[in-house]
């Protein structure tokens, strides 16, 4: 018998005192304490770790086998899929280090301001920078931290409209996030679909594009109708065009997830890429590699950097995950597909379930790839009872825990891009709070529609097919 099949019948002997509420009530706690935190300022997933290992604790006080409880929660930690998602984040945060010490930001912000543009036209430019920016680094927590304290204060002393110049920035980095080869949302959606990551991404052009071209007109018009600021600031000023040929780095790597290559594979031969394109263009300084402060006995180099990026959102899921494994415990996504495929009489109902099912785990859990895993399952069964396409599968997945996280206030992706507003003090420019952040995230308001068009009126069912 292999260990997954053994890992699910440890699972479902796990039981709580109290029933239903005693198996809900470390995700409330979790949830309670995750909003308050976030509300509060959290920098990152780091101020949600003793919250999670408080409601673990709980969990196992309530847990009437605490022994199949821990063995529950080591199981949900040790998945291949959270290792498979946790090298994503490790490479891919490398990676988005590396683009950033060899000025490729910088390259488009030069281009853009080779345009002379005014506020309008700034807002517009720096949606599609970052655009370029999150399919290039799979992270939207990188494009975010890279492209908002160079584009806002310069937005903002151009006399764009800061609400939209944020939007433009989160929106950037929601349309990376559900399109990226690399990104986690992608890998995790197709990967616990059992879909080709290269085939998956090919098909969410039809989806995205439509949005982002909605989305870009809506930031003309927003930031056209909201002219005002300073004036002050040459345009030509902006931004350095050298790092221009860093550009080949996500194109080879996008590139090679479209031939089906491994995750591995793709990630690692971007970032040897990189680092020798960098190297010979002189745009990737030697002591970036690896440098030894022996005085204070620490190494330095860029892997470093990006691999402490990517260790508050990698513990975070591990902890989530092991929480997550103790509610399967308990038999409720058992009970859900049984429920749901009793409902399920066509495919639409199937996709209904899943968009359902998934949202509210994307609130329940505050985190789109852990929602994604948590419903993974469910969403396997009934779609394939109901004759739903991995692609479509995970397609939906996607679309639907790319909308609250850059939505909502209380969602790290939000309030991190609210926190990076505070760059443009400096120049006298006022930051922009979550709630203003979120509401003009015109990409995640499209894919709200888009979801509705793709269930309600089967939209691409046929090509997914």
């Amino acid at each position: 018998m292999s260990e997954l099949s053994k890992a699910s019948e440890e699972v479902k002997q796990v039981r709580f005192y109290g029933g239903l509420l005693g198996t809900l009530l470390p995700f409330i706690v979790f949830v309670t304490g995750v909003i308050i935190i976030a509300l509060s300022g959290a920098p990152d997933e780091r101020g949600f770790w003793p919250i999670l290992i408080l409601a673990l604790g709980l969990g196992l006080i309530l847990a009437k086998d605490k022994n199949a409880f821990s063995k529950t929660v080591i199981g949900g930690m040790s998945q291949e899929i959270v290792m498979i998602m946790i090298t994503a984040w490790m490479l891919a945060s490398i990676i988005g280090v590396l683009m950033t010490a060899t000025g490729f930001v910088e390259a488009l912000s030069w281009s853009a301001s080779q345009l002379n543009l005014s506020g309008p036209g700034f807002v517009v430019a720096t949606f599609i920078i970052c655009c370029i920016v999150s399919l290039s680094t799979g992270s939207s927590f990188a494009t975010i931290l890279i492209c908002s304290p160079i584009l806002y204060p310069a937005g903002g002393l151009l006399g764009a409209h800061l609400p939209s110049l944020a939007g433009a920035i989160i929106a950037g980095a929601t349309f990376g996030d559900f399109s990226a080869p690399i990104s986690d949302t992608t890998i995790a959606s197709a990967l616990s679909q059992k879909a080709a990551i290269g085939p998956t991404v090919r098909s969410r052009l039809k989806y995205i594009l439509p949005v982002a071209a909605a989305a870009l007109l809506a930031f003309f018009i927003s930031a056209s109708l909201n002219v005002g600021g300073m004036e002050s600031m040459e345009s030509q000023s902006l931004g350095n065009p050298r790092g221009l040929p860093m550009l080949l780095v996500p194109a080879l790597i996008i590139y090679l997830f479209l031939r089906g290559k491994h995750l591995l594979h793709g990630l690692m031969m971007g970032l040897l890429f990189g680092v020798a394109l960098g190297l010979i263009l002189g745009l990737l300084p030697t002591e970036k590699l690896l440098s030894l402060d022996l005085e204070n006995f620490t190494a330095k180099s860029f892997v470093i950097d990006g691999i402490n990026r990517a260790v508050g959102i990698s513990f975070f899921t591990i902890l989530l995950m092991g929480l997550v494994a103790t509610l399967k415990a308990s038999g409720l996504v058992d009970r859900l597909v049984t429920f749901a495929s009793g409902r399920s009489k066509t495919p639409q109902h199937a996709e209904s379930w899943m968009a359902g099912t998934v949202g509210a785990a994307v609130l329940l859990t505050t985190h789109s790839v852990v929602a994604i895993l948590m419903v993974a399952e469910f969403a396997n069964k009934t779609g394939e009872q109901m004759g739903v396409s991995p692609k479509r599968r995970a397609n939906i997945l996607s679309m639907v825990v790319c909308i609250f996280p850059f939505l909502l206030p209380y969602f790290i992706p939000v309030i991190l891009m609210a926190n990076t507003t505070l760059a443009g003090e400096e120049f006298g420019i006022p930051p922009v709070a979550p709630l203003e952040a979120g509401l003009y995230n015109f990409v995640a308001w499209g894919l709200i529609g888009m979801v509705m068009i793709v269930i309600l009126f089967g939209f691409g069912r046929k090509a997914d097919g």
